[in-house]
């Protein structure tokens, strides 16, 4: 089990040059990254070095650091890790109004290439509200190149189809739209989804599928990764999650004291993934070439 970055399966296939993880979170001590008062839990540390041991353990080449919900709209974790990481790191962020155009652009120059909302933690589930928040968010970093970031489930996804495709950026989408696994590709909103996926307007990340599944190994998850990528093998991210917040359970989130990681075998989760997506091009699109152009175009 990974505990940090320590992990005991190792990658059971030739990972390709320049893989990516799109998707980890980096918590700092405490006395120097004050977590938000408004949290809705409180994480342990998982530092940079603990990401660089799991980096090299899973022979992965990029990764994506992704600001956690504790620490608000203080972002000055997330960057100080990209800029610790350098030309192999790549970030997204959380805004509000009081960011400047300043920090905007100091954050892009650190790495940062995306903007999160997260709907989904925040309790966010009415549509008129979160579209307006997607316009709001799109509208100011479209200039800088960037993407929007969600964290949503189906059924907001789908009341939220036409807002999406008339954004100015591209949105991604995190952890499957959180489309349950158990009711399979026929389930209301995923042909929604998926229509979403082929007009190309969107990615999807298949991360965290323990966020969707509750079957061994996650076997009832393959349906829905084969059905996005054949609807668009060029829109389709791969991503841990790690250190692996517990949100998403029937556990309630832990704000005082420590709320502990959940235990995940990421090399298991690189491995899963090969094993699902065969077609070795669509493959390396998954791992190398759609993070590239999302996260690197530059």
């Amino acid at each position: 089990m990974q505990v940090l970055g320590v992990n005991e399966t190792t990658p059971d296939f030739d990972v390709p040059t320049g893989a990516c993880d799109c998707h980890v979170h980096v918590f700092g001590p405490p006395d120097r990254f004050p977590f938000s008062p408004d949290r809705v839990y409180t994480p342990g540390l998982a530092s940079v070095d603990d990401l660089m041991v799991l980096q090299k353990a899973l022979r992965l080449d990029r990764v994506v650091i992704v600001q956690p919900s504790p620490y608000g709209t203080d972002n000055s974790c997330t960057v100080d890790a990209l800029q610790q990481l350098g030309s192999r790191g790549r970030g997204v962020v959380v805004i509000d109004a009081a960011t400047s155009d300043t920090t905007l652009a100091e954050m892009h120059a650190a790495g940062v290439r995306g903007v999160r909302l997260n709907l989904e933690t925040l309790g966010q589930h009415d549509p008129v509200a979160a579209a307006q928040q997607l316009r709001w968010a799109a509208a100011r970093v479209a200039p800088l190149g960037w993407h929007v970031q969600t964290y949503t489930n189906l059924s907001m996804l789908t009341a939220l189809h036409e807002t999406i495709l008339e954004l100015p950026t591209t949105l991604v989408i995190d952890h499957f739209g959180r489309a349950p696994a158990a009711p399979g590709i026929e389930q209301p909103g995923f042909d929604r989804l998926l229509a979403l996926l082929r007009t190309g307007k969107v990615y999807i990340k298949m991360s965290a599928p323990y966020q969707i599944s509750q079957v061994a190994d996650y076997a009832d998850v393959k349906a829905i990764v084969d059905a996005m990528v054949a609807a668009n093998p060029d829109r389709v991210l791969w991503a841990t999650n790690w250190p692996h917040p517990l949100g998403g359970g029937a556990r309630p989130r832990q704000r005082e004291g420590i709320e502990s990681f959940r235990a995940e075998d990421d090399g298991q989760a690189l491995n899963r993934i090969a094993r699902w997506v065969t077609e070795p091009e669509w493959l390396r699109k998954l791992l190398v070439e759609n993070p590239a152009r999302l996260y690197w175009p530059d």
